[in-house]
């Protein structure tokens, strides 16, 4: 019996770690590591130690025989990453990668610091601004791999960032690894401050000035817009509302969303617009018990929503979502998955596509020419998410409040009725005060983390290199950023301090009386 890895898996690669065979790829160091949507185990290899499904942070790892129903095609998932490629490589009869003969612990258990800190150096005093995965992975590495003090601020009452407030409450194994983290906002060289804003309470300047070097992983917290005529209607809210609202984010009351409607339009079909269809499509009553926010728990109960569009400007080949999450639409109970056949190209895509294609796991779902003129609640009919492809976003329509959306596509342009738009194209990152700023980008100018023009600032995360790459793919950016700082602390080049542990409490508490 060999155990496979399933949809939750956060690609941090804790469980090639502690692997004894070394049969979980890729891995650190080999090609695809990092922007591969998950990690694969090879069921040739395996010899069934559990150290792996021990390991993860995120119960993400399950022995093949146990997988629940839902979950059972990634045994199939699992072995197919390590057969040959036919399409490609017709005469190979042996996979390329890599498939040891005998016990062989992987080199890679973590990061490797190229300079570390002399036994004689002082603690150094750090600052961490947000506690999301990416702040934490920094935190975690100062604290395991250096004598460092830690000062973990954010301006939020919860710590968690992205984990506690961007993980969909149904995905309760995911948020799992946010337990990982909250293990060091106790650890003794760590002083947290809530509710913090670096810009309002204290200047990035006051920060650096009582601190060796300061770490920002403040993440991406806008969304990008649709620039188009209509997007500013009543009813036209981003994706990245409707998560924070369902989340319960202080800064999202909770009458931001309204679900009077009975279709839902969201533009864009990545993981966070399909977080938002099955929070929209699945019966509420599946989510009691979850950490979903009470009053949008209360809203989805009286809610209209009968009918969930995805939107996507190209074909389903091009879907930005990942396998795991496309796989886990098709098996919403009560829920009818359909794709709307209103241009060729779109079956052609789904008819061609190889095995391993994105594509192909929409083979089985149900095609129809949808008459968008029929109300979503006919008699009869389930609830449904419809997936239509080849169809850009023109404009929201409406007076005041959202009622349509209008399309374009292959036969012109066609409106959707619709009295909820959820744009969910992307996040963008914001100007954080006191530090460079690329507009075009999104990011904070920065060199292998050192931020560019301010020596002893540093940054993490998305804020780093732009809003890509889940939970995991923070770990590896974490390491950089951490190995440049220490690096500058043996050279020397660090700032001096004018201040000390403190001072900086008695700054802190004067300023948010």
């Amino acid at each position: 019996m060999a155990f496979a890895i399933t949809q939750t898996c956060c690609s941090d690669a804790t469980c090639v770690s502690v692997c004894p065979v070394n049969c979980i790829h890729p891995a650190p160091g080999e090609k695809g590591f990092g922007s591969t949507e998950m990690l694969h185990i090879d069921p040739k290899s395996c010899i069934d130690c559990g150290a792996c499904a021990d390991a993860c942070p995120v119960d993400a790892v399950l022995p093949v025989d146990r997988l629940p129903a839902a979950q059972r095609e990634y045994e199939r998932i699992n072995a197919a990453y390590f057969e040959p490629d036919k399409a490609k490589f017709p005469q190979e009869k042996e996979t390329s990668r890599p498939r040891p003969t005998g016990p062989n612990l992987h080199a890679w258990s973590g990061p490797a610091f190229d300079r570390v800190l002399p036994p004689d150096f002082g603690a150094l005093r750090v600052a961490v601004v947000g506690t999301g995965p990416a702040g934490m992975y920094a935190a975690r590495d100062l604290l395991l791999h250096t004598r460092a003090e830690v000062t973990l601020i954010d301006r939020l009452p919860v710590a968690g960032g992205l984990v506690r407030y961007g993980v969909a409450p149904d995905h309760t194994s995911t948020r799992k690894v946010g337990e990982t983290f909250s293990r060091f906002h106790t650890h003794p060289r760590v002083r947290m401050y809530l509710g913090l804003d670096v810009g309002e309470h204290i200047t990035a300047e006051e920060l650096a000035a009582h601190h060796d070097a300061v770490i920002y992983a403040v993440g991406a917290a806008t969304d990008r817009r649709l620039g188009i005529p209509g997007e500013s209607l009543t009813g036209c809210v981003s994706a990245t509302t409707f998560v924070a609202w369902y989340n319960a984010h202080p800064e999202v009351p909770p009458d931001a969303v309204a679900l009077s409607a009975e279709r839902v339009v969201v533009v864009g079909n990545g993981n966070v617009a399909l977080d938002v269809a099955r929070i929209l499509a699945t019966d509420p009553e599946t989510l009691d018990g979850t950490e979903i926010a009470g009053h949008a728990l209360a809203e989805l109960r009286r809610g209209k929503v009968r009918e969930v569009v995805v939107l996507g400007r190209r074909g389903p080949q091009d879907a930005a979502c990942t396998r795991s999450e496309l796989l886990a639409l098709q098996h919403l109970p009560g829920v009818d998955l359909i794709v709307d056949d209103h241009d060729p190209r779109v079956g052609t895509a789904i008819d061609a596509a190889r095995p391993g294609d994105k594509a192909a796991l929409l083979r089985g779902v149900a095609r129809e020419d949808v008459d968008w003129s029929l109300p979503p609640g006919a008699e009869g009919r389930r609830r449904r998410i419809v997936f239509r492809f080849l169809s850009a976003p023109v404009a929201v329509s409406g007076s005041e409040d959202t009622r349509a959306v209008r399309v374009t596509g292959a036969a012109g342009e066609l409106e959707i009725p619709a009295g909820l738009v959820l744009r969910a194209v992307g996040h963008r990152g914001v100007p954080q005060p006191g530090l460079p700023f690329d507009e075009a980008t999104g990011t904070v100018p920065h060199q292998h983390g050192r931020v560019s023009g301010r020596p002893g600032t540093y940054v993490v995360g998305w804020s780093k290199r732009g809003p890509s790459g889940g939970i995991g793919a923070n770990r590896a950016c974490a390491a950089e950023t951490v190995g440049s700082l220490l690096a500058d602390a043996v050279a020397g080049t660090l700032p001096a301090t004018a201040g000390g542990p403190k001072a900086f409490r008695r700054l802190v508490r004067r300023r948010r009386r």
